[in-house]
């Protein structure tokens, strides 16, 4: 067969040649990054992902390679051929791998060229986003992005290689499913065949990682897409990836033992380091030391109780909460007191954005307390809640009196914002957690009913078990979160496993047997017909690669993102379509008011 036009055999990559490739004929094929006319020499820098190499053209040695030079742009697709040949001492440069050589060129093809770019590809240029992401293919030139995309393949490999060193199977399990809560919108996709009835994109292979383990499969693992059409952020995307996990006759302790060992090779293969201990905290300890199920431990200022020491204190506030069940929480900040006061009402404007119905302070400067509820708290009553708190002189105490998860969660949400304001965070450091015995259900206001905190086939806590009819809100989950720098990174549950359990879950959540026959029916035939024990986890790729790579937006590591109100700026996705394809699918389309996209 014959050759392409302009085809070439590379020999080497951008980024190979090194001192003892000296003399070697070699050919270079990609893109133009830069051209410089020394006026006698015309010197070309020549890139691909793999790095930069210099060429050189010479108009007494190669005249006609010289001349073809001069019309060289950048980002031109380029094939050059020379010899390689050692740099002169003072031409070294000493930021390139290839610094010590240069290809003097003996011929120079170019096949293709290009128009001006619409952004320059250095890393520095500061380009609007959505420039970027109308020029995806460009933007991905850009040499951060190939180390991103990079270090994706290899956290992927790596696993793939880890979990079929622990005797996993990878199975596929199918994009095109039937509609199933499990807390989130899904997006669905109409059947020309079937007039009036959707498939569903999966949320994540949940059922049916559930019936592989019932099917005997026992190690069950997949590099998952799931879709959710829910708001998004810049933790969120339409459609994201996950390392799907699943293995029957599980022990929690050793599942979790499993997954750190996951995540260390994952580090290993972005060339970091991660390393235990791992502390697993109950989401009530998460809460109630950092007000988060999702604590950032890399920083101290955890959060204090001071409910019983404050319980008959002569402030109203604090004695009522106590009377009626409420807490109150602190938050100690070492070298608050030296903050002016419009910073700290700036504080408390942030807190009553919480939620909170006031943030209360105190504060020690040279000796001398101030406090937003001295008068009637007194100056040694501000003493002692700063003594309770071990403060030392100048330091800032702030405390909530409410309800005990909103408390949690407002300091939680302040403990935070101050310690990035403060660079209190070891942006250096990674530090991973579990939290577990989550709520099994939670109430919604929004749907007026009590709804999974996870999904409706967690396993309750056995010991709870009994109280799932008469006291729902109680019951605990077997369920489990891994937190990676402040950042929810997977979760996962032991399974329930038995037919008569699970009938009684969706009882719960109000799904009466009709409607658990007519979605569920399937499950609850198979968890009927020996199904065992099981459970798993989900890891966040895209989550887990943003903290790898420092990335603000787990946008800068999927190739093709989306924006945040859904919209695939390159290709123009989600488009409309004709009225023919409409009628081929028995949709009439009625279009309402357009909902906003959420801030960030």
């Amino acid at each position: 067969m014959p050759e392409p036009r302009g085809s070439r055999q590379r020999t080497d990559t951008c980024g190979a040649l090194r001192r003892g490739d000296a003399g070697r004929e070699v050919v270079l094929l990609g893109w133009v990054d830069s051209v410089r006319d020394h006026g006698g020499l015309l010197f070309a820098d020549i890139r691909d992902r793999y790095g930069v190499t210099q060429a050189v053209f010479n108009p007494e040695s190669a005249p006609e390679a010289f001349g073809a030079a001069k019309a060289l742009r950048p980002e031109y697709v380029v094939a050059v051929q020379g010899r390689a040949l050692l740099r002169a001492p003072g031409n070294v440069n000493s930021a390139l791998p290839t610094g010590e050589i240069e290809v003097q060129a003996a011929r120079l093809e170019v096949l293709n060229v290009s128009e001006t770019l619409p952004f320059p590809l250095s890393d520095e240029a500061g380009v609007a986003e959505e420039v970027r992401l109308r020029h995806r293919y460009l933007d991905l030139r850009r040499p951060r992005l190939q180390r991103i995309l990079e270090v994706r393949h290899r956290v992927l490999l790596a696993a793939r290689r880890y979990l079929d060193g622990h005797s996993f199977l990878e199975v596929e399990t199918p994009i095109l499913t039937r509609s199933t809560p499990e807390g989130s919108r899904e997006y669905l996709v109409p059947s020309r065949v079937n007039p009036g009835r959707f498939y569903s994109l999966p949320q994540s292979p949940q059922i049916f990682k559930q019936l592989l383990m019932v099917a005997g499969c026992d190690r069950y693992f997949q590099i998952a897409k799931c879709f959710r059409d829910e708001d998004l952020r810049a933790d969120r995307q339409p459609e994201f990836t996950q390392i799907d996990i699943e293995i029957s006759f599980p022990e929690v302790q050793a599942l979790c033992t499993l997954i750190e060992g996951l995540m260390e090779e994952i580090f290993r293969a972005a060339g970091q380091r991660l390393q235990g201990p791992y502390p697993r905290l109950t989401f009530r300890e998460a809460l109630d030391r950092f007000g988060t199920d999702k604590p950032d431990t890399r920083f101290g200022a955890e959060i204090r109780d001071l409910t019983g020491a404050l319980a008959a204190s002569p402030l109203r506030v604090f004695a009522d909460t106590a009377r009626q069940g409420g807490a109150i929480k602190a938050l100690l900040v070492p070298g608050g007191g030296a903050w002016s006061r419009q910073r700290i009402d700036n504080l408390v404007d942030a807190a009553r954005g919480l939620g909170s119905k006031g943030l209360i302070w105190i504060k020690s400067t040279g000796g001398t307390v101030q406090s937003s509820v001295l008068k009637h708290l007194t100056e040694e009553g501000c003493r002692a809640v700063l003594r309770d708190l071990q403060a030392d002189p100048d330091d800032l105490a702030l405390l909530v009196a409410d309800r005990w998860k909103r408390a949690c969660e407002i300091l939680g949400a302040l403990r935070l914002q101050i310690a990035r304001s403060e660079k209190w965070i070891d942006d250096n450091g990674h530090r991973l957690l579990w939290v577990h015995e989550f709520p099994l259900f939670e109430h919604s206001e929004e749907e007026g009913r009590l709804v999974s905190c996870h999904h409706p086939f967690t396993s309750p806590h056995p010991d709870d078990a009994d109280r799932l009819e008469t006291s729902p809100e109680e019951v605990r989950a077997l369920a489990y979160d891994l937190v990676l720098n402040g950042m929810e990174v997977g979760g996962g549950s032991i399974r329930i496993h038995r037919s008569d359990l699970q009938s009684r879950v969706f009882r719960v959540l109000g799904i009466g047997r009709e409607e658990a026959e007519s979605k569920f029916g399937f499950l609850l035939t198979a968890l009927g017909m020996g199904a065992p024990p099981h459970g798993g986890i989900a890891l966040g790729v895209d989550r887990i690669l943003a903290i790898l790579t420092r990335c603000a937006s787990i946008r800068d590591v999927i190739a093709f993102p989306k924006t945040t109100s859904g919209i695939d700026l390159m290709t123009g996705a989600p488009s409309s379509v004709s009225e023919r394809q409409l009628r081929d699918l028995s949709i009439r389309v009625e279009v309402g008011e357009p909902r906003r996209a959420p801030v960030e």
